[in-house]
């Protein structure tokens, strides 16, 4: 049983390397496993399993130990004044049935396979948020760019304004405009930093290994392949808590069943050496008792299948959550490429557009007023497009992830046996 649990530790924690490549817009895979593995939670996982490879240690050799029992009287005999001393020892242990050994060695194995699963799916929601606060980080230090890129652009145009000002061929009130816009736009600035600067500070602290670069790496978003059926298909075969909480049904019904075994109790042997009569008579035995319920032992057998009826119902529960959650997902990355691409093609012409607007401004064809709103539109859909990419990539990423295609360690380095 111990070897099966090996093999199925080192499942949990290996995966091919066709899918352990690193992408340029994510974190490096080493910091990745070295920020997941000493995540809180991991670590309590991994404490979880040494735990519950004790508790089988404790299933395997049973509560059961040996007494020893002894004790010393006083004869009184009709004789007057003539008292004998007589003493006995016992030794004794309670015996488990086969049957119970056989279940105890069961039961101890699967608790140490449900405490495996747990690490896995410890390990995969560490990588969850790991990615959905690496996603947020991106998202506010690209409007620190946007914004840097619409402060230099709109401090151009100031400067622009100011010469035609010098010509005659703008009214002061442009240059004050223009100014106004640079300082609107250096306050948004200023609190695209702060949120970039905290939602770095929150990755960070949850993982240190992570290393923030300078610039975020940008990478154009993929289509989606395959059907809801293929990602479903992959993402379920190995899916860490869908596995827990089969592994808890099969515990509770495995306790479920020791319960009903423990209706025919273990029954006591002991061996007993006895001195009496002064040492005259030694008497040795042996002993079986048995002890006799009425009632306790089959209502701790009822509860312990009800227990079991409510794992079997969280099981369902969580296979239902997951067929809406694989939906979600599935659904969400192919629309979120789309959505990307429609996007890009609106940016692209708005921008085509602005720049039209910012020369003819230049050569006195065109209002501040025009040039001004241009930018602002061009910004807007420049935003816009970033933040759908960057929705499409983590939208994919987040698939990939639950389908065990992304950020997945090599064999056993946890040092769990």
């Amino acid at each position: 049983m111990s070897k099966r649990i090996s093999i199925l530790l080192s499942l949990t924690l290996c995966v091919c390397p066709a899918f352990a490549a690193d992408y340029p817009d994510l974190p490096p895979h080493s910091l990745v496993d070295t920020a997941l593995d000493s995540h809180i939670d991991v670590l309590n996982a991994e404490t979880g399993i040494r735990i519950e490879q004790t508790n089988q240690r404790r299933w395997e050799s049973g509560n059961y130990e040996f007494n020893v029992r002894a004790g010393t009287a006083q004869r009184r005999t009709a004789v007057p004044g003539q008292k004998i001393k007589e003493w006995d020892v016992a030794i004794e242990r309670p015996l488990r049935l086969i049957n119970k050994v056989l279940l105890d060695d069961d039961i101890g194995a699967e608790g140490v396979i449900r405490a495996t699963h747990a690490l896995g799916d410890a390990r995969h929601e560490s990588g969850r948020t790991l990615l959905q606060l690496w996603f947020n980080w991106q998202r506010e230090q690209m409007q620190v760019l946007q914004w840097q890129q619409q402060v230099d652009i709109l401090k151009q145009q100031a400067l622009t304004t100011e010469k035609r000002l010098k010509a005659g061929d703008a009214p002061r009130m442009e240059l004050s405009q223009a100014n106004a816009a640079v300082a609107q736009a250096n306050v948004s600035l200023q609190q695209a930093r702060m949120r970039a600067e905290l939602a770095g500070n929150e990755l960070t602290r949850q993982f240190p290994a992570i290393i923030l670069p300078a610039q975020p790496a940008s990478s154009e978003p993929s289509p989606i392949s395959g059907n809801l059926d293929y990602w479903k298909r992959l993402i379920l075969d190995h899916n860490h808590e869908l596995e827990m909480v089969r592994s808890e049904r099969r515990f509770q019904q495995m306790l479920a069943e020791r319960s009903r075994a423990e209706r025919i109790p273990d029954p006591t042997i002991g061996v007993r050496y006895s001195n009496e009569l002064a040492g005259s008579e030694k008497v040795a035995g042996v002993y079986l008792s048995i002890p006799l319920s009425f009632g306790l032992r089959g209502t701790h057998a009822e509860n312990a299948e009800q227990q079991a009826e409510i794992a079997g119902h969280r099981e369902n529960a969580v296979q239902r959550r997951l067929d809406a959650d694989i939906y979600a997902a599935h659904t969400q990355a192919i629309h979120s490429y789309q959505i990307w691409q429609q996007a890009k093609e609106a940016a692209d012409s708005i921008r085509q557009n602005a720049e039209l607007v910012t020369r003819a401004y230049s050569l006195g064809e065109s209002s501040l007023f025009e040039t001004l709103t241009a930018r602002r539109l061009g910004l807007e859909s420049a935003l816009a497009e970033n933040l759908a990419r960057l929705d499409a990539n983590e939208a994919r990423y987040r698939l990939l992830l639950d389908a065990h295609q992304l950020w997945q360690t090599g064999p056993d380095r946890h040092g769990v046996h």
